[in-house]
């Protein structure tokens, strides 16, 4: 089995990639989408995340953007909240690595992969890029961003020139999809998985 680690600073089309991935048949573990179901409603972290941050969580429902406010220009903040989410996305990673054990490669989009010193655990890293003003347009026509907190995200996350000098394969996601779709056919023939 071949362990592939899909990451990529913010807004650079980590899902969009990880989807041509899993419409060619390789399963996919999302980090992130695992983080959004244990922070919601009935979610095995809420109560704790409430607990060790007061007034994050009202009637069994995480204010994601009050609990942002407060971690994210508190270093130390952020690491107790690692400390309680990383072990739960540890867990869950490795009951999917069980459910797919017969898979010939599995993906793992991991955001923060590099920062984490999840790269250790991939046999294949693969980057997604796009240029700064690419990037930009689209973290900030999401929701709820402010430049500010684009900033403050960026600050925690490694540049993306070192980023893509670490990959095993980059995937430039500034073009049509269709110029992206065949750069991951391309990285799947490489790996001897078309």
């Amino acid at each position: 089995m071949i362990r592939i680690a899909l990451t990529g600073s913010i807004g650079m089309g980590k899902s969009t990639v990880a989807k041509m991935f899993e419409r060619a048949g390789v399963p996919v573990f999302d980090a992130d989408a695992v983080v959004r179901s244990l922070q919601a409603p009935g979610g095995t972290l809420v109560e704790p995340i409430g607990a060790l941050f007061p007034g994050t969580v009202e009637r069994g429902v995480l204010d994601r953007d009050k609990l942002a406010r407060i971690v994210l220009d508190d270093p130390s903040k952020l690491a107790e909240l690692e400390a309680l989410v990383h072990p739960a996305v540890r867990s869950a990673r490795d009951a999917f690595i069980a459910e797919n054990r017969d898979a010939p490669a599995l993906l793992f989009e991991i955001p923060l992969l590099f920062e984490t010193g999840g790269e250790v655990h991939a046999d294949k890293i693969v980057v997604v890029s796009a240029p700064a003003e690419v990037q930009r347009a689209r973290v900030l026509a999401r929701a709820g961003m402010t430049d500010e907190k684009f900033q403050s995200i960026l600050e925690r996350q490694l540049p993306d020139a070192e980023k893509r000098a670490r990959a095993d394969f980059v995937v430039d996601t500034s073009g049509d999809l269709s110029t992206t779709e065949s750069r991951v056919r391309e990285i799947l023939a490489c790996l001897g998985l078309a």
